[in-house]
């Protein structure tokens, strides 16, 4: 866990293939998953936040071999984050609004 801001933001452009200035949270690990670190833009620039467990491991969810990221909801960044194992929680059928894609809110403001 190195990695800096240009370190992170190099590794969600050219190794997950995202915006770092998204504004979505990219979440970050070691090997041992002790610590995180979370990068967001806030659209003035990067914020950077760390966390190291005293004790403990930070259960990350189980993801397929072939697969780079794993996309997690806000309740589910927030449990992970509390220590909570996210393979013994259960998602309940819940209604949640798709997302709107940007060039339709663009024309929705226009």
């Amino acid at each position: 866990m190195r990695k800096n801001f240009n370190g992170l933001y190099g590794l969600v452009r050219d190794h997950l293939g995202c915006d770092p200035e998204s504004g979505h949270v990219f979440v970050f690990t070691n090997a041992r998953r002790n610590r995180l670190k979370l990068l967001v833009y806030d659209g003035s620039g990067l914020w950077v936040c760390a966390k190291k467990l005293d004790g403990g491991r930070f259960r990350w969810p189980q993801r397929d071999s072939g697969v780079k990221k794993i996309v997690l909801s806000h309740e589910e960044l927030a449990l992970l984050l509390g220590g909570i194992d996210l393979a013994q929680t259960e998602r309940r059928k819940w209604y949640r609004k798709p997302p709107v894609e940007a060039s339709e809110e663009s024309l929705k403001t226009a």
